[in-house]
């Protein structure tokens, strides 16, 4: 799942989104021994799906592109098929998500995941040194969050790869 940076770069605000994921629909995962789309480890990694419990949307008709920055990061999720019904379902859940992580709930996460999630609980006693929003995306919706605290960057970070690992092949790390 190699990508051009430059590419990925010029395309992250949108355009080439579709593009993308249409790019990685065939792709091969980058884990070794990942798990097919749809499915998750979950916090006991018995390879758990958690499209209909954990999220409104079709983990198998989605990509989740976590891509950590200087100050945060971005989670972009996105429809591989570009359904409109799907993409709305994205763009609330992600929305309802950033509001609540603002304020310090990462319960969603923490009860699909783990509560020992890595970065998880910095995250949550760190909302107020955060800025966390949501932003529309052609094809599904981004949560960005932005910090000056060293330590909340790199729960972002931590977080992220951690969500990577748990997602397979339904999720990229991306760099810039």
């Amino acid at each position: 799942m190699n990508v051009d940076r430059a590419w990925w770069r010029a395309c992250r605000t949108g355009g080439c989104v579709v593009a993308i994921v249409i790019a990685f629909a065939g792709a091969q995962p980058a884990v070794s021994g990942a798990m097919s789309a749809g499915s998750m480890s979950g916090p006991g990694g018995g390879g758990m799906h958690f499209g209909a419990a954990g999220m409104p949307f079709d983990l198998a008709r989605t990509l989740h592109i976590f891509t950590p920055l200087p100050d945060g990061g971005e989670q972009d999720v996105v429809s591989t098929d570009g359904d409109p019904a799907q993409i709305a379902l994205i763009r609330r859940h992600l929305s309802t998500q950033a509001a609540r992580r603002a304020k310090g709930d990462y319960s969603g996460p923490a009860a699909m995941h783990g509560e020992s999630m890595p970065g998880l609980k910095a995250l949550a006693a760190g909302a107020a040194r955060m800025r966390i929003r949501f932003q529309t995306l052609p094809a599904g919706g981004r949560i960005i969050y932005q910090s000056h605290d060293p330590s909340l960057i790199a729960a972002v970070h931590s977080w992220f790869r951690a969500q990577v690992h748990d997602h397979g092949a339904d999720a990229m790390l991306s760099h810039q």
